[in-house]
């Protein structure tokens, strides 16, 4: 019997397709944060020493973009604005196969709903 992974295996998931793409792009990581609600997932840096600090939202997939909350959102660039870092936001959707609706089992493929690495604005308006 199939069994469901549990939302922190979820999340780990979209973690390591979010870090794989992160090492394709030449990014190095500094510090990695697998704990759900704890931001950000990944600090990281370019070749030319930028960091960055690396949002990664997991959601069940859908036919919409995946967003995140602009309120808090802001409140987290000026964490990044303080530590000198640039924001990237990485929505990742997964659902199992057989049903979008649920989230993927263990050792079963699964749908993957992802539109790559967001940069954003960290600028004041």
């Amino acid at each position: 019997m199939s069994k469901p992974l549990t939302i922190q295996e979820v999340h780990n998931l979209a973690m390591n397709i979010v870090g794989k793409d992160l090492e394709a792009k030449g990014y190095e990581f500094i510090a990695v944060n697998s704990k759900l609600k704890k931001n950000p997932q990944f600090v990281c840096i370019d070749k030319n020493n930028v960091r960055y600090f690396v949002i990664v939202k997991t959601v069940q997939i859908s036919d919409f973009p995946i967003t995140f909350d602009v309120i808090w959102m802001e409140t987290f660039k000026n964490h990044a604005r303080k530590n000198n870092a640039k924001v990237l936001f990485a929505g990742v959707g997964l659902g199992a196969k057989a049903d979008k609706s649920q989230y993927p089992c263990l050792n079963e493929d699964y749908l993957l709903q992802y539109d790559g690495l967001q940069l954003l604005d960290i600028e004041l308006n």
